[in-house]
């Protein structure tokens, strides 16, 4: 299927969605306390400040370094008709060079490999979540669903090289096309092939649909990792029908919601869910 069936329209829509839900979710991100979540000083409605300490510098309507990696590779993507992992393994280390946003594991030790072996296109075997909500751009050099898989593939093993967090990229990426390209985001969900490594993982999250979401989220784990990342990412997707509800959602339940929120804004953008216009036009460098 020729991807001049995906319009640059949904692409577009697609990375907004992502890219919004990261800027939303700076206020609580990586805060983990159950009762500092409750009491936080945010207002839901809106964007905000971040109130954890590793965002320090950060302002309201600003990313979090998720974000501004999902930015560079749209940058990249601008100046190519495909995806070029060493390419783009050169163009992200330039940009590393002065980063001064949190530079994460995946990052420090993906650094370290690609100076001992510039050759390389494996990284880091993080099997953090995060990575997957930055791949829309890809749709864009992608011509069919087997190329978008494999760039997919590529543009994750460089920096996150674990067999989870492969396997994991893998399934929403195919979610991701096939929304983009009209079907319904549940009947997506539930009708993607998934890995046996995260078989049971997926039909926890199904079963947990139009469950209470903080508890849903926190009982999976809301840390940073595949593991029960995945499980609430397909939660809040299964039980909200609405950008705005599911963002609040997933960020009132704290811990890596920044990660979640990118997946689950990037596929609700794909479905041409709305994105509340306040907050588009609040985010900077969108």
């Amino acid at each position: 299927m020729n991807n001049k069936t995906i319009k640059n329209e949904t692409i577009i829509n697609s990375m907004q969605g992502a890219l919004v839900a990261d800027a939303y979710a700076l206020g609580s991100h990586w805060i983990y306390d159950e009762t500092q979540l409750r009491n936080l000083p945010i207002d839901w409605e809106d964007l905000n400040t971040p109130k954890a300490m590793w965002h320090k510098g950060k302002e309201k309507g600003d990313f979090t370094h998720y974000g501004d990696h999902g930015k560079w590779l749209n940058e990249y993507i601008q100046t190519s008709d495909y995806f070029d992992p060493s390419q783009y393994a050169a163009f992200w280390i330039k940009k590393m060079e002065n980063y001064q946003g949190y530079v994460d594991s995946s990052s420090r030790e993906t650094l370290a490999i690609l100076k001992n072996n510039p050759s390389t296109l494996c990284g880091a075997s993080s099997h953090d979540l995060s990575i997957i909500g930055r791949i829309a751009p890809l749709l864009f050099v992608s011509k069919t669903k087997e190329e978008f898989l494999a760039n997919t593939q590529m543009f994750v093993s460089l920096t996150h090289n674990s067999l989870i967090a492969l396997k994991a990229a893998q399934f929403f990426a195919s979610v991701l096309f096939d929304v983009a390209l009209g079907a319904a985001t549940t009947e997506a969900i539930k009708h993607t092939a998934v890995d046996p490594l995260l078989a049971r993982a997926l039909g926890a999250a199904i079963n947990s649909q139009g469950q209470e979401s903080f508890n849903a989220i926190r009982t999976f784990g809301p840390a940073c990792g595949v593991e029960g990342g995945f499980e609430g990412t397909i939660h809040v997707l299964l039980s909200y029908d609405d950008y705005k509800s599911a963002m609040i959602a997933n960020a009132q339940a704290g811990g890596d919601n920044a990660a979640r929120g990118m997946i689950i804004g990037m596929i609700m953008g794909a479905a041409l869910k709305e994105i509340p216009p306040a907050w588009k036009n609040g985010v900077k460098n969108l």
